[in-house]
């Protein structure tokens, strides 16, 4: 039988499993919740200016070294196919930048090196307001923020993140599990930078300025994970993150898309495939209008597909797509917050049964992680009902 590694990558290469994989991701708040309903829990060493998980689960500095319990990774508790390894590195033109702007016991507002000014609430997870953009224009991106982009600077991947990367792909190669970098590109980039209603706007009346943006971001990278590659070592593969969608379809149209965004794709995913590196898409919202870019694109997996975004239908892209594009995803996690285990029972077994039956090369997942809303008993079930029916 084979492992877990090479079950991913036989999949993401166009070659059918023994069986389908599984990848999911807990929100922090989840492992929080599952904690008080029996997740099992670790006792871990931590060094001094460490961090450890706290109750409220976010990571805390250590300030003294000792025995902290921690919860069992996740991965390593349900035995998942795909996990991360690192490779995330500063993005933003001022590097380190972080400055508070002010401070409640109910949130936090910062500006960061982007020029972007965000409040973040201190006790919901994922809860962050978008308050004001300084790169609103072409000139304060070419003035204050693009010289920062033209070279490489390693210490937006220093070394001892370097390190931790080493180790970490050593373990999960030793463990037989298919390891990924992650980190997002040029549309995330965009928003986070300019806003939407500046990134909308410049989309049609200025997109030279997009085009010059997604340049030097894209050369950005090219360069930086070359220096990553080089120093802390090649994963499996890529997790490549941009989301291009919301429920109602995509932000822009495929035309404005193909033209001013998927040609930087392209090159990345040339890039990756030089390294013999697979890559998997992720998008949220609904994409199904610009699949055929995505093909294109040489994407080898596509994830989450969002069940409740208009138009992805998971059964009718394995039909149309699958013979040129691995699934990741497609379960919908509005069935898990049921906590019904008929329904789960029937609604997995369904799924996962129908994309065998279309002969999908499917990697198994809730397609929008897994919320504090899902009881951790029905997740265990969820995973069992999985794994009764992912033999091909």
């Amino acid at each position: 039988m084979t492992n877990s590694r090479q079950l991913i990558d036989g999949l993401l290469r166009g070659r059918q499993g023994e069986r389908v994989g599984h990848y999911d991701g807990p929100w922090p708040d989840t492992l929080a919740a599952w904690v008080a309903q029996g997740y099992p829990m670790r006792r871990v060493h931590k060094e001094a200016g460490e961090t450890r998980w706290d109750e409220d689960g976010r990571r805390t500095p250590v300030e003294t070294a000792g025995e902290y319990l921690e919860p069992v990774p996740f991965a390593e508790h349900f035995n998942i196919d795909v996990v991360g390894a690192g490779g995330w590195f500063e993005w933003e033109p001022l590097r380190g930048y972080d400055e508070l702007l002010q401070e409640t016991d109910e949130w936090v507002i910062r500006r960061n090196g982007a020029g972007a000014t965000t409040r973040t609430m201190k006790h919901k997870v994922g809860m962050v307001e978008h308050l004001d953009f300084r790169m609103n224009s072409r000139a304060v991106w070419e003035r204050d923020y693009r010289p920062h982009l033209l070279e490489l600077d390693p210490a937006r991947y220093d070394a001892e993140a370097v390190a931790h990367t080493r180790r970490r792909l050593a373990a999960l190669r030793r463990a037989g599990v298919w390891s990924y970098y992650l980190h997002q590109f040029v549309w995330q980039n965009l928003s986070q930078s300019l806003g939407e209603a500046v990134l909308f706007e410049s989309l049609l009346l200025d997109p030279d300025w997009i085009r010059d943006f997604n340049r030097v971001y894209t050369d950005f990278y090219i360069t930086h994970y070359a220096y990553l590659f080089e120093t802390a070592g090649l994963p499996d593969g890529i997790f490549f993150c941009d989301d291009l969608g919301y429920k109602n379809g995509l932000f822009a149209s495929p035309k404005v898309l193909g033209d001013l965004i998927f040609p930087f794709y392209r090159e990345m995913v040339d890039l990756f495939h030089s390294y013999d590196l697979p890559v998997i898409f992720h998008t949220c919202g609904g994409i199904a209008k610009a699949m055929p870019l995505i093909i294109e694109a040489g994407f080898d997996a596509i994830n989450p597909i969002e069940r409740k975004a208009l138009g992805n239908d998971p059964f009718a892209f394995a039909e149309q797509y699958g013979d040129r594009i691995a699934l990741t995803g497609g379960i919908d996690v509005r069935v898990y917050e049921t906590n019904d285990k008929e329904i789960i029972r029937r609604e997995v077994a369904e799924f996962v049964q129908g994309m065998k039956a279309r002969g999908a090369r499917l990697i198994a997942a809730a397609d929008a992680g897994i919320p504090s809303t899902v009881r951790y008993d029905t997740y265990c079930y969820a995973v069992e009902v999985l794994r009764e029916h992912w033999t091909y």
